[in-house]
């Protein structure tokens, strides 16, 4: 059964963003980076029965168009825009889901504009710099980065898919999420390598910050997810803000796999007021 949503955009500094809304209720945002809104439509439509759910494309990934389409995407920027949906939305704070990058986007808005954000379910951020091993996470992203440009899509994905723990023996690109072209995909992934990965691995999240704000942080894992990077990354963080860790269906990507086992998850840890 397909939820009925509502399409919309909202012009944000250097780019105009698209979002989706479903649903009715107190507002939840659910977000990635680089993945769009198209790959949260199945956890959207799970939880959009008690809660206005509202998905949307990052910056310069498929229907949120930039100014300059050289720009690079950091976390900080991602939080702006999603002060700016806020405000489209006429909501002054929301609770917000975020996943892989997006719980990084997630982590930069709590720390820049307090007050907007109610509860994050942080699920698997990959904050390399929280590693003992930073140093190196970072010139192996650096030769990640270099590949894509030097070789292609496909060298930078077997790099990039055996480095994180996510290579299931075939070390190509993940498949494009349901409602997402081929061609579309090919195009985020090489904005992801050219513009997106670097800044959002270094991100350091303010941890004082993260820890004085008003805001609730819940660090999620998936319960498949013990071999991959973001798990390390996700107990990083979630010790240094002595929260517990939260598990989830599946692994990275099980909002994916098992949208209504983890949408109830998410009620769980991050019940609507």
């Amino acid at each position: 059964m397909i939820t009925p949503h509502t399409t919309r955009t909202v012009d944000v500094p250097g780019a105009r963003l698209y979002y989706e809304v479903r649903g009715s209720g107190p507002l939840l945002l659910v977000m990635g980076a680089p993945m769009a809104a198209a790959a949260f439509a199945p956890l959207a439509a799970a939880l959009a029965g008690e809660r206005t759910v509202v998905t949307h494309d990052p910056r310069g990934i498929s229907h949120s168009v930039l100014d300059d389409p050289g720009q690079n995407s950091t976390p900080e920027m991602r939080a702006d825009d999603v002060v700016c949906l806020l405000d489209a939305l006429g909501a002054e704070s929301a609770d917000v889901f975020g996943s892989s990058g997006g719980a990084v986007t997630g982590l930069a808005l709590i720390a820049r504009h307090p007050g907007r954000v109610r509860t994050l379910v942080a699920h698997e951020p990959p904050l390399l710099e929280l590693l003992p091993d930073a140093a190196d996470r970072r010139v192996g992203v650096d030769d990640i980065v270099e590949t894509f440009h030097r070789e292609g899509l496909e060298a930078a994905w077997r790099k990039f898919m055996t480095a994180s723990g996510l290579d299931n023996g075939d070390a190509g690109a993940p498949a494009p999420p349901p409602g997402e072209s081929p061609e579309q995909a090919l195009a985020d992934s090489a904005r992801f390598f050219g513009h997106e990965l670097r800044g959002t691995t270094r991100y350091l999240p303010d941890i004082a910050a993260l820890k004085a704000g008003p805001a609730r942080v819940v660090v999620g894992v998936g319960a498949d997810s013990g071999g991959l990077d973001t798990c390390l990354t996700s107990t990083a963080l979630a010790d240094l803000l002595g929260v517990p860790v939260v598990e989830f269906p599946g692994d990275h990507g099980g909002f994916l796999q098992r949208p209504k086992e983890f949408a109830d998850v998410v009620r769980q840890v991050c019940p609507a007021p």
